[in-house]
């Protein structure tokens, strides 16, 4: 296993230098100067070029990439245009809100996913398959920035239930820190719950019909062991699948619903970025991002693993 989860942090380097490269690149594809946005409003062109070459962005584009990837090498993501702060801080301020919805999102999805599929693939044709396929239909049809203003609209402004905006730190309580995470992470694992609901109901329908199953009902075992023991494991692969891409999807889908919600996770960061043209923090917001979708794969190569000796033995 040791040697399984080596071969794939290696095949992962030529991603991160590709994406490093993209990254740097920004700030020549995003409209706008760097030096200009540094410089501050009616800086003359004397003071702009000094902030460029300050910035060392009168060098060489390879000089400044090279320059750039070593400071990422020593962990300095650099330094906000804009406010002057550290973009490790920045990072270090916003990540918990985006990691606590993230993972409450992941959890909630997961389990109700497993769940709907189990039933609807275990009943299948039946009124509960349909009334279970018709919601993760709608689920999936259903934009979650619409979901989670109607959440804020029913649940926090009428029933006043929960809070309609903000975050509150683990460290006050996780009474506080839950009930301001439910709202936002229903909404942003109401997708992932649908896809992973679907998934599992065709993988307990595809195991269900094969051989191994059929021999194992035939010799009298109990309903429930031959669907915990062996459906559900060999069920699980794409499942596994559809879990890992969605949630890396959920970093991306947190954008929008930290704006509904008034988070200050990493989407907001990201998005007041680049509205003012802070390329340093977008820069490191693509670098950090890319680093959790691969450690996401990771996780999903080595769940492979697991449920699956032969992509071990390959």
């Amino acid at each position: 296993m040791l040697i399984f989860i080596l071969k794939r942090i290696v095949a992962a380097i030529p991603v991160l230098f590709i994406v490093t490269l993209i990254a740097f690149s920004l700030i020549y594809m995003i409209p706008g100067d760097a030096a200009v946005v540094a410089a501050g409003d009616n800086a003359t062109p004397e003071r702009i070029q000094q902030v460029r070459e300050q910035m060392g962005l009168d060098r060489p584009a390879i000089v400044q990439y090279f320059v750039w990837m070593g400071d990422l090498l020593r962990g300095n993501l650099g330094t906000s245009l804009i406010s002057g702060h550290s973009n490790s801080e920045m990072i270090a301020a916003a990540l918990p809100v985006t990691v606590s919805l993230a993972l409450v999102a992941l959890t909630w999805s997961l389990i109700a996913g497993v769940i709907i599929g189990t039933f609807a693939g275990l009943t299948r044709g039946s009124w509960i398959d349909r009334t279970l396929t018709a919601l993760t239909t709608f689920g999936l049809a259903v934009p979650t920035f619409w979901i989670g203003l109607i959440l804020v609209v029913t649940f926090a402004l009428q029933l006043k239930m929960f809070p309609a905006t903000g975050f509150s730190p683990i460290s006050e309580g996780v009474g506080p820190w839950l009930s301001h995470l439910i709202l936002p992470a229903l909404a942003l694992g109401t997708t992932t719950a649908a896809e992973i609901a679907r998934q599992t109901r065709a993988g307990m329908i595809d195991v269900l019909d094969q051989d191994y199953i059929r021999t194992a009902t035939a010799k009298g075992l109990p309903r429930w062991i031959v669907v915990g023991k062996h459906t559900t494991k060999n069920a699980a692969i794409p499942v596994v699948t559809v879990f890992g891409l969605q949630a890396a999807a959920l970093i991306g889908g947190s954008v929008i619903i930290e704006q509904v919600f008034a988070m200050p996770g990493l989407g907001s960061l990201a998005l007041r970025s680049i509205m003012e043209r802070d390329f340093p923090v977008i820069q490191a917001f693509v670098v950090i991002v890319t680093l959790f979708v691969l450690l996401i794969n990771l996780l999903v190569d080595i769940s492979y693993a697991y449920f699956n000796p032969k992509v071990r033995q390959s």
